[in-house]
């Protein structure tokens, strides 16, 4: 996904998180490379689903350990992952 944002007198090409922090209780401070920062909750959707691939990661543990790959968050190699607009918008 391309996104294209302007901002006064420059252009960023591509969103990309520049870093991530876990906070605690499944939020996690997102830094974009644009400047831009939320704090990204992700309890509600991992509660809500029922899907055991995603309700594995309730486990605080197996949470806490993201990785930024390609300017987005990634969890075990792509076992979970969101859309970079989502995390940028700071909802999920």
């Amino acid at each position: 996904m391309r996104i294209i944002e302007e901002y006064d007198n420059f252009e960023v090409d591509l969103i990309e998180i520049k870093s991530a922090k876990y906070i605690g209780d499944y939020a996690i401070r997102v830094q974009f490379n644009d400047g831009t920062s939320h704090l990204v909750d992700f309890k509600p959707f991992l509660e809500s689903s029922l899907h055991p691939s995603i309700r594995k990661y309730l486990d605080e543990i197996k949470f806490m350990q993201f990785e930024i790959v390609d300017g987005n968050l990634n969890w075990n190699d792509y076992d979970l992952i969101f859309p970079i607009i989502d995390l940028y918008r700071g909802k999920i």
